[in-house]
């Protein structure tokens, strides 16, 4: 039998493959569609910590992107250089750092520079030094010795507690016990740092300050020195300042003229220190919410204490040509951030409320 050979057979699987290609083409098109249809429907975690509860959830249109890794999670542990310190480094040599283990800082105009070197005299090598800096001036300490030592940090007309939120993030000073942050105007022919840390260790003070002894009158009876005794922790006020007897500033109570802060306080204070709040009133009456037992572990050190010279300072740096209107200024302005604060305080402890 003759076998009948057919000559069109690659045309037609050419035909065949084109209308498969075509059909093929067409199903994977309308599935893009949909694809891109949905895509307004997603949405997109990039926070690691909800990771669980999105994972969890009914609507599975979310999708978690892990976070970067390329932060420490890339590095070994022998890299990781942990909390960074204050402590002078020499540029040639392996002569060792000593790490102080205290820190006192001080926001200064060199129209007191007397009055601060009688301060830092009676502080020793065991302190690290900052000076902030309110009038721009710093060569002008290089006559002391200990400047040589100390952080200079200049700005313009910023009060202590500007300085404190950009430049003692609770990391930086980490590696000090205690932080002393005092104001300028402060005699101390009667104060020794070192019997002064020894007695907030003896009474386990997380926050504390010196009595103080002062030639005009003291804002509160909590921070005058009594004689015959080591430390005090409560006072007496008036009634409408102390509705509560346990409460600032009759108890938990010192002032943010010459506090000292334990590193582990200072961690919460500082959190507390608002941005655009630079003078820092009303901060005395939340230091308590830092400490656990705030009747317990906030006092004022008597046998260790300090007069207030109650000198013009940063007030006379005001370009204002009259000195007296610029001291109003800066006492009505602190009195508007107190306010402030208080207001602020409210707010979040209502909504803190809230939550629970």
């Amino acid at each position: 039998m003759k076998t009948i050979k057919n000559e069109n057979s690659p045309e037609l699987w050419l035909v065949v493959i084109t209308l498969f290609s075509i059909m093929l083409g067409c199903r994977i098109g309308l599935s893009v569609r949909r694809v891109f249809e949905e895509v307004g429907k997603i949405t997109v975690h990039f926070d690691s910590e909800n990771l669980d509860s999105s994972m969890q959830s009914s609507n599975m249109s979310k999708i978690y992107i892990a976070p970067n890794p390329c932060k420490t999670e890339g590095l070994t542990t022998r890299v990781l250089a942990g909390h960074p310190d204050f402590s002078l480094r020499v540029n040639v040599g392996n002569q060792t750092v000593r790490k102080p283990s205290y820190l006192l800082i001080l926001t200064v105009g060199i129209q007191q520079k007397d009055i601060v070197a009688k301060i830092v005299s009676k502080f020793s090598d065991d302190f690290s030094i900052i000076l902030f800096h309110y009038d721009g001036k710093t060569s002008e300490w290089d006559q002391f010795e200990w400047s040589q030592r100390a952080i200079h940090v200049s700005a313009l007309t910023q009060a202590k507690w500007w300085y404190a939120k950009r430049f003692l993030h609770p990391d930086l000073v980490a590696q000090y016990e205690y932080i002393f942050m005092w104001d300028e105007d402060l005699g101390v022919e009667h104060f020794n740092a070192q019997e002064y840390i020894r007695l907030v260790k003896k009474y386990d003070l997380e926050i504390s300050q010196p009595a103080v002894k002062s030639n005009t009158n003291l804002s509160w009876k909590m921070t005058q020195r009594r004689k015959n005794v080591e430390i005090h922790r409560f006072s007496e006020e008036q009634p409408e300042y102390c509705p509560n007897p346990f409460s600032p500033p009759c108890a938990g109570f010192v002032e943010i003229m010459a506090p000292v802060f334990s590193r582990k306080s200072w961690n919460c204070v500082w959190h507390m220190i608002q941005n655009d709040l630079v003078h820092g009133w009303g901060l005395d009456f939340a230091f308590w919410k830092c400490v656990e037992k705030p009747e317990e572990q906030i006092g004022v050190v008597d046998a260790q204490w300090i007069k207030h010279l109650v000198l013009p300072t940063l007030s006379d740096e005001s370009k204002s040509i009259n000195r007296t209107q610029a001291r109003l200024e800066v006492r009505a302005r602190s009195h508007a951030e107190w306010k402030e604060f208080e207001k602020r305080m409210k707010e979040a402890e209502k909504q803190y409320s809230v939550k629970l």
